[in-house]
């Protein structure tokens, strides 16, 4: 009786484990199965990441290379992707932004098309050593708001009401949004703007600091309108020598007025002050209308900045 109870034994172990071994090898066909029906990863496919480094679903992406010419860094409040388009293959990163404000600031847009037409047609004007970068709309809600598409667009596209097309969807100034000296409740000339719920609160200004420190760009040309001038950039630190020598060259080669600081009302939560802050030299270019691109006095900036980073 003993040996056959033994043997019982035995045989019921020895079937759970054949059992065990058909299990595992049975998921292990199935997990093949997904993965060979998905496919395999691409080199520049990113997957979503929670805040702890984990992948999760609903995150936002990563910065996501679609090839040597672009960079999708984001996406706006409504979805749309912010894009940085990439000229030249050098190692020092001069970056040119514009549409922050949107379709308030339409003509910003248009002379960062217009740049990044003239670099396609002339890529033996930069540098060997300099890659330019190009984030023509930072706001591409706002500009929706008055143009009504995305892209290049005439001066006929433009509605009437252009203040509405200052904000993002979720009506923030996103030039009041970054983290230096930000306040809830932002100053636009006599009117009271939304700064956002915290620094960063908009996915756009999120994304922004995302790519500025992902890229570590050497500097960084921001267009407004409209006031025709070039100010340097400081968060409580004063002008950095490199932010003087960039609003020196960029005032002097275009015509602009050159200035150490925007004294016009108080701001809060500016993007450009917020680099300076980073240690990035950053100025801002503003255009004299709200209409013009100053194409000719722009292109002379231009070039003044990128002969200077060059080797």
């Amino acid at each position: 009786m003993k040996n056959t109870i033994i043997a019982i034994i035995v045989l019921l172990v020895v079937g759970f484990g054949v059992y065990y071994v058909l299990q595992k090898s049975s998921e292990t066909t199935k997990v093949d199965n997904k993965i060979s029906d998905a496919g395999s990863l691409e080199s520049d496919d990113v997957l979503p990441v929670e805040p702890d480094g984990g992948i999760g679903d609903g995150a936002d992406p990563l910065p996501k290379i679609v090839d040597d010419t672009k960079t999708v860094f984001g996406r706006s409040v409504d979805g749309n992707d912010l894009t940085a388009y990439h000229f030249g293959s050098g190692d020092t990163e001069v970056l040119f932004v514009g549409g922050i404000h949107g379709g308030y600031s339409w003509n910003t847009v248009l002379v960062a098309y217009e740049l990044m037409d003239y670099l396609e047609a002339n890529p033996d004007k930069i540098p060997d050593n300099v890659k330019v970068s190009v984030i023509p709309v930072l706001n591409p809600d706002g500009l929706e708001k008055v143009t009504g598409k995305l892209g290049q667009f005439s001066p006929s596209d433009v509605s009437g009401n252009t203040v509405a097309g200052r904000f993002n969807a979720n009506d923030v100034d996103l030039n009041r949004n970054f983290d230096c000296q930000w306040q809830e409740k932002g100053t636009w000339q006599n009117k009271t703007v939304s700064g956002g719920s915290a620094p960063f609160s908009e996915p756009e200004a999120d994304a922004m600091r995302g790519y500025i420190e992902s890229k570590n760009p050497a500097a960084v040309i921001t267009w407004y309108s409209a006031a025709g001038g070039v100010y340097s950039s400081s968060c409580n630190n004063g002008v950095s020598a490199e932010t003087k020598e960039l609003t020196k060259l960029y005032a002097e080669a275009s015509g602009y007025k050159g200035y150490e600081e925007f004294d016009y009302y108080a701001i809060t939560g500016d993007m450009v002050n917020w680099l300076a802050k980073e240690g990035v030299p950053a100025i801002s270019v503003l255009l004299t209308t709200h209409t013009d691109t100053e194409w000719s006095k722009n292109l002379k900036g231009i070039e003044a900045i990128l002969n200077h980073y060059a080797e």
